[in-house]
């Protein structure tokens, strides 16, 4: 008698050992995926790559203790996480002797993006910000409900409306409402922006200034403190730019007959231009 597809065995019994523990060991990565993330905020916190920068590139696991605020009783702790943030490609790791009790650690071209010292001549190309706010439990949070997001109708005004992204259903708004009303994260989504725009708009106005052949004016939607659109302006001198933002944001910025400030909603209004930039 033929088995029903509900009695049928789930795994073939052409499935090897092998391959069912190489299965599992990919499901391992996906669960404690989120680990990579947790160590790499880690890492920034300590200033643990500002330690290696300042040591030409290149430290001792005990050139980071004495540099980095770690307790001593949680000194092999951090050699754990430094191994685990160089098979991630963030820092690489060179053994100094053959059982591995020293190491050091260089900077890679990820984590030469996470430096953010006075004295580091590309300090524009700091993303370190932009990675605090992905780790923050805002988002964290959100993410967690994804499952309970799916499973409830978004649809009409009101209380549901509320619930249109798991973001706003985690914290009963909209994220640029939430950072209305709270200003710490409001805070650090701004250093956030303005780190990955100041990297951002370097490439941009060196490797692709084509974009702006005929172009005579630009609005930066969202732009902030206009580090975007002085950048254009200045590689691009005959190109108008302004910023459109919300009026908290153009009250704290100081004109210098650059860029051009406007205060507003972008769901509402945006000020008519030969370009429109989001970012």
């Amino acid at each position: 008698m033929a088995q029903s597809p509900s009695s049928m065995p789930v795994l073939s019994m052409a499935t090897t050992g092998a391959e069912l523990t190489q299965a599992e060991a990919v499901l391992w990565c996906h669960g404690f995926g989120y680990i990579k993330s947790m160590a790499l905020q880690c890492a920034i916190k300590l200033g643990i790559p500002n330690a290696i920068h300042r040591r030409g590139g290149a430290a001792s696991l005990p050139e980071l203790h004495a540099a980095v605020p770690v307790a001593a009783s949680k000194r092999p702790c951090l050699s754990r996480i430094m191994t685990f943030l160089a098979a991630s490609g963030i820092f690489r790791q060179e053994k100094i002797t053959d059982d591995g009790a020293a190491a050091c650690y260089h900077l890679t071209a990820a984590s030469r993006l996470l430096v953010d010292d006075d004295d580091a001549g590309g300090r524009s190309t700091c993303v370190s910000q932009f990675l605090t706010l992905l780790s923050t439990p805002h988002f964290v949070t959100a993410s967690q409900n994804l499952a309970e997001w799916l499973q409830k109708d978004g649809a009409g005004t009101g209380a549901a409306a509320a619930e249109r992204t798991p973001f706003a259903m985690a914290h009963g708004a909209g994220f640029y409402d939430v950072i209305r009303r709270d200003a710490a994260l409001g805070a650090c989504f701004d250093a956030a922006m303005g780190s990955d725009t100041s990297f951002v708009s370097e490439i941009v106005v060196r490797e692709h200034g084509e974009v702006f052949a005929g172009v005579a004016s630009v609005v930066d939607v969202g732009g902030h403190n206009g580090t975007t659109a002085r950048a254009i302006a200045g590689a691009f001198p005959h190109v108008r730019c302004s910023v459109l933002d919300l009026p908290r944001v153009v009250e704290a910025m100081p004109a210098d007959g650059t860029v051009e400030f406007v205060a507003g909603d972008m769901r509402e209004f945006i000020p008519p231009a030969d370009a429109v930039l989001f970012k």
